[in-house]
């Protein structure tokens, strides 16, 4: 017998379902927004960065061959075997091959950014597009801000290659920004004295110096632009003692290392290694600003054709950073980034070259701690499309963060605004052990 129920009754009892339904999916909602309680144990991050578009395809992602001269799709060489099964890379690449198993391929980042250079730079470097109202904080800067320096008497961060925006502490202010130079013999222009300048009257500028800063403080009261700008001139002045200067004698390292180094990027990698010993926390190095092929990872005509030199000049330099971080025991508290603004597509264009394509390239993470050894995401036939694991820019950095054993969940400030340190960011699981 079928019992008959009001639709009073009725109307309570959806009521009531739908409140259980909604509060079930309200409390999914919140146990996915929880942060993951998983940490790394990176002490430092050096953040190579291959400034013009790494071709995936033609490097850490390697598909079939291809032809420029009759435009068929696919990547300029063929492939070999790594340290990781199944994974393969171009063959330019044999030294890296076989130190592979250090790293995390990452194949499936992607971004919808790919029209032009500076604005995914700006969202490599920042982790979000760039805004009218907001100059977001680098990457570097952040870390600088959250951790410091490992050691007193050294900046928390460093760039090598000519200073930007993209790289810059934004609302974080001077005293998180970087000390920067682009010839490693040298080291940084703004903490030379000219060769003039004795002790004796270096003495007198500073204490000079001193009073006027002292008098400008007084007379400007909490400005806070201004009290940042005077730590980074007290921060500067002791960066500029022979203590911090001698990090950047490479002269000091064995000829065969730095033979081993290699060219110009191959010695600003060699100089990561010993900003990272000193206690620098993160160090930004750009690839060599003169372009040994031409253009370039910027790929267009010639820049393609003489690509594998650019290629092999990487092999060199990143195989013997991981070897001599693995020897002097600082790979598995040093995080290895290797990133580029976006890749190339498989197709040839006219000139023989490649365009830009950011739906689908390929990044790389050694050591830090974390779990290695594997390649997370996929890609399909032609390194086109993402098949597997698609990984946001926002994920990416936030998985960085958490290497490096900060929160990228946590607000910082803009003044009064909140500003999560990553645009929502989540950690990659898969990367940590």
């Amino acid at each position: 017998m079928t019992q008959q129920i009001s639709r009073r009754e009725f109307t309570q009892t959806a009521a009531f379902a739908g409140a259980a339904a909604l509060a079930g999916r309200q409390s999914l909602a919140v146990a996915d927004e929880q942060p993951l309680k998983i940490g790394g144990r990176a002490k430092s991050c050096i953040f190579l960065w291959m400034g013009g578009g790494m071709c995936h395809v033609d490097t850490f992602d390697p598909k079939q061959i291809g032809d420029p001269k009759t435009r068929k799709a696919g990547s300029a060489y063929p492939s070999i075997p790594t340290a990781i099964k199944d994974v393969r890379v171009c063959e330019h690449l044999p030294l890296t091959a076989n130190l592979l198993d250090r790293s995390v391929v990452m194949r499936s980042l992607n971004h919808p950014l790919a029209s032009e250079h500076a604005a995914p730079t700006n969202l490599f470097k920042t982790g979000r597009p760039t805004s009218g109202t907001i100059v977001y904080p680098s990457l570097g800067s952040i870390i600088s801000h959250e951790l410091g320096p490992q050691q007193p008497g050294v900046p928390a961060y460093l760039v090598m290659g000519y200073p930007s925006v993209t790289r810059g502490p934004g609302f974080l202010g001077a005293k998180h920004s970087y000390i920067y130079l682009t010839d490693t013999e040298s080291g940084p222009n703004g903490l030379k004295r000219p060769a003039d300048v004795t002790d004796v009257r270096q003495r007198r500028r500073v204490e000079t110096l001193a009073k006027l800063r002292k008098r400008y403080l007084k007379r400007t009261g909490n400005d806070r632009k201004v009290a940042n700008y005077d730590q980074s001139i007290v921060a500067s002045l002791k960066l500029a003692g022979p203590k911090f200067t001698r990090v950047f004698d490479l002269g000091r390292e064995p000829a065969t290392l730095r033979e081993r180094y290699g060219n110009e990027f191959g010695q600003r990698c060699l100089l990561a290694r010993r900003l990272v010993q000193a206690g620098v926390r993160f160090i930004d190095v750009s690839y060599n600003l003169n372009f040994v092929n031409g253009t370039g990872w910027d790929t267009h005509r010639e820049g393609q054709v003489n690509q594998h030199g650019l290629i092999q000049g990487l092999d060199q330099a990143l195989s013997a950073l991981i070897e001599d971080l693995e020897q002097q025991k600082l790979l598995d508290e040093t995080l290895v980034v290797l990133a580029t603004e976006f890749g190339r597509p498989p197709e040839f264009d006219g000139g023989g070259g490649r365009g830009h394509h950011s739906k689908a390239f390929t990044t790389l993470f050694f050591g830090g701690g974390l779990k290695t050894g594997q390649a997370v995401g996929a890609t399909d036939d032609t390194g086109k499309k993402i098949v597997e694991r698609p990984i946001s820019l926002a994920d990416w950095h936030a998985t960085i963060h958490t290497a490096m054993g900060v929160d990228p969940s946590k607000e910082l400030y803009a003044g009064e605004r909140p500003v999560p340190i990553t645009d929502h960011g989540r950690p990659i699981t898969e990367v940590f052990v």
